[in-house]
């Protein structure tokens, strides 16, 4: 099981990240600072919140040992904080002057990597304080960063979509177009992944992105004979495009953040859902586990940190035999197993045996209703019936959206809904005009699609779209 045992509500503005040391939690904001809690009773640091950025905070890590955080900002700079006493260590400087949207620690200490809006990704020397190596990506923003396990390799993501493999030697060794739309996280499996020929190391390497998928990786590593990133599997879920992936301590669960407001445990073995949490009420930006025990933090930009504890014990009672690999996309598809599954992933493993002897299959669990639940599987608690009934609803919705197959030019990237008012904005993409003009309100003057910089806050009325929308509604709504 997991449970929400505490929130963090100290933050004026959206929470970007999180992130864990062994003893202490960070949180950065839109609010231009960095706020510490102890872990043992979530109790603010007397030296916290750490403010020196100007702008927007994007990013906090931790060195290994934990006594050095990392945060960098929208003002170009890197900074590292004594998390003993909250004073700044050093103040990195892009060379670019660009913001700074991602920096990592290497596994052991001597090396901090920092990415940003223009391209440029930088290898700091973590003693001196010096950039030892800089070089770029040819199309969009960095904005996601991950070492290997063992330090010798790091991925970055890139809004343009594309993951690029780097050696410690910051030597580009690979580069492939990963997410449609852009690359928002990526995490390593700290786990070993077996198997392979002999004289290389494997790495299982998730990534996620504004396609709304979250993608599996295996990379595959020799100083010798080089680098292979090969496409695994993908991880079902999701309506809406996916900003945050962490992987556990241990290597076995893979949880996700998104713009559909919720927050999906998967068993990265079964690559079934586990758990689906709904608390926040606004888009969760970031997710970080703690090293060593299951505890998780998510963040959000309804400004709060939700930290999550689970327990050890199995998740789910039903053989993995019996698991599916991952959902059917369509409900209507499931078999009796697939159905098991889903009662497990809403809490409701007391069903199984009902559901089975009855022969529910995905096309009979979308006919129930509140008269056969209590006629014909006798399931006697109303609050029950009523609870089974809500999450079937969801799965009609989600069949609904299916059925209409709404173009992906019809959708607004920021509500992830049809438009019924779109506009182009400056960075040449289409927006829900309600949305976009929320958006820049918030004093963000950069583009939701590239994280750039928009040119101009004009508005122009995107006619020749909305007829198109129009048609379509015409011939699918009727």
């Amino acid at each position: 099981m997991v449970k929400l045992i505490h929130t963090l509500a100290d933050h004026g503005d959206d929470v970007n990240c999180c992130a864990f040391s062994s003893s202490l939690l960070a949180t950065c904001s839109l609010d231009k600072t960095i706020r510490l809690y102890t872990l043992s009773d979530f109790i603010e640091l007397p030296h916290s919140p750490l403010k020196f950025h100007t702008y927007a905070v994007h990013c906090c890590s931790f060195s290994p040992s934990g006594h050095i955080l990392a945060s960098c900002s929208t003002d170009g700079t890197t900074v590292l904080w004594n998390t003993q006493n909250g004073q700044t260590v050093a103040v990195m400087e892009q060379p670019s002057g660009s913001p700074v949207r991602v920096c990592r620690f290497s596994p052991d200490s001597t090396c901090l990597v920092s990415g940003a809006a223009d391209g440029t990704v930088v290898l700091w020397n973590a003693q001196s304080y010096k950039s030892h190596r800089c070089g770029s990506v040819k199309d969009g923003s960095l904005v996601a960063c991950a070492f290997s396990p063992n330090g010798s390799l790091f991925v970055t993501g890139s809004s343009c979509g594309d993951l690029t493999v780097w050696d410690d030697k910051m030597r580009c060794l690979h580069s492939e177009k990963a997410h449609d739309l852009g690359i928002t996280c990526c995490d390593f499996s700290s786990q070993p992944v077996s198997g392979g020929e002999q004289g290389f190391q494997f790495f299982r390497l998730a990534s996620c992105g504004q396609d709304c998928q979250i993608k599996i990786w295996v990379v595959s590593f020799s100083h010798t004979l080089g680098l292979e990133l090969k496409y695994e599997s993908a991880l079902s879920g999701h309506h809406a495009p996916v900003l945050a992936c962490t992987f556990s301590h241990n290597g076995q669960m893979l949880v996700s953040g998104s713009v559909d407001k919720s927050v999906i445990v998967y068993d990265i073995n079964t690559e079934i859902i586990l758990y689906t949490l709904t608390q926040h009420t606004r888009y969760v930006t970031t997710c970080a586990f703690a090293p060593n025990i299951l505890l998780l933090a998510t963040g959000s930009m309804d400004k709060t940190v939700n930290i999550w504890q689970f327990d050890q014990e199995p998740l789910c009672q039903v053989s993995t035999e019996d698991q599916p690999k991952q959902f059917k996309q369509f409900t209507e598809d499931w078999s009796e197993d697939d159905v098991s599954a889903w009662l497990c992933a809403q809490d409701l493993k007391d069903l199984v045996g009902i559901f089975k002897m009855n022969n529910i299959d995905g096309r009979e669990l979308l006919t129930l209703t509140k008269g056969s639940l209590a006629d014909d599987l006798k399931i006697e608690s109303l609050g029950l019936r009523s609870k089974i009934l809500r999450k079937i609803e969801e799965l009609r919705t989600k069949v609904k959206t299916h059925s209409s197959e709404i173009p992906d030019e019809f959708v607004c990237p920021i509500t992830r809904e049809l438009m019924q008012d779109p506009v182009i904005a400056s960075d040449g993409y289409s927006y829900e005009k309600e949305a976009i003009e929320n958006w820049i309100s918030k004093k963000k003057r950069t583009s939701p699609m590239t994280n750039l910089v928009l040119p101009s806050l004009v508005l122009t009325p995107n006619r020749t779209l909305k007829m198109a929308i129009n048609r379509w509604l015409e011939t699918h709504q009727k």
